[in-house]
């Protein structure tokens, strides 16, 4: 059962109508805690680069704890490939962004199938210190069975983790926005303001255009979460996917 169903702002009298930040994490929440599919309930936060993703993620995982079940988040930062990898096609591929930046295979094998149905409820947080650009052996991490595990990325929504994630909650941001928070954020790391737009024109929002295209993830999502305004975001859709 889908409670809405749109991409334009709220009509009146909609139960999701004039929600504050704080209520709507706490509807999501809600939601997820109540879901119990007999394995650890995975929950993708999907979104382009600069969405808002993490920071939905942090307060997503520490209100489901609130609700009094075990709450783990995972970033998708621990599954890049190594740097040589990643930029085979070149450091300014939009094309290398969108194939080459993360192990989504080994994020599935690592991740996904063992705390899925019938798995050994093992997993493993990393499989690279992305700064030191080094593999990492840690042994796995065992969870529950009524865990709850939320991961932020990009590109969650490809065809190698189909059909793996019990939830996806779509982080639905403008580009300009993104652009604005991400190239503002990453100015440093890039060197400069210009260098982030650069790399973000070309290269990051370049690929999500492209994901957006191939995908439609917003369309699948399960949850959808409007996030232009961080102090305000706005429950667009949220599915009853049953268990």
């Amino acid at each position: 059962m889908t409670e809405l169903i749109k991409n334009d702002p709220p009509r009146s009298g909609h139960p999701f109508d004039g929600l504050d930040r704080a209520q709507v994490i706490g509807r999501i929440a809600d939601h997820l805690a109540a879901r119990r599919p007999g394995h650890p309930l995975r929950v993708a936060v999907d979104g382009i680069t600069a969405a808002g993703k993490t920071t939905l993620a942090r307060a997503l995982t520490a209100a489901v704890a609130d609700r009094g079940r075990p709450a783990v988040h995972l970033s998708m930062d621990g599954f890049h490939h190594p740097r040589a990898h990643r930029h085979r096609q070149g450091r300014d591929s939009a094309v290398g962004y969108y194939q080459d930046a993360y192990d989504l295979p080994a994020f599935a094998r690592h991740v996904l199938v063992p705390l899925g149905p019938g798995g050994d409820l093992h997993h493993r947080s990393r499989i690279i210190d992305l700064a030191a650009d080094r593999a990492t052996d840690e042994p796995p991490t065992a969870l529950p069975a009524d865990a709850v595990l939320v991961v932020d990325g990009s590109f969650l929504q490809r065809r190698e983790l189909a059909g793996l994630w019990d939830e996806v909650v779509f982080t639905d941001t403008s580009f300009p926005v993104a652009r604005r928070r991400g190239t503002r954020r990453d100015a440093e790391l890039f060197g400069g303001l210009a260098e982030a737009e650069h790399a973000f024109d070309h290269r990051y929002h370049a690929a999500c255009r492209r994901y957006l295209a191939e995908v439609d993830p917003a369309a699948h999502a399960t949850i959808v979460v409007g996030n232009d305004d961080l102090d305000h975001p706005v429950l667009r859709r949220i599915t009853d996917s049953g268990g």
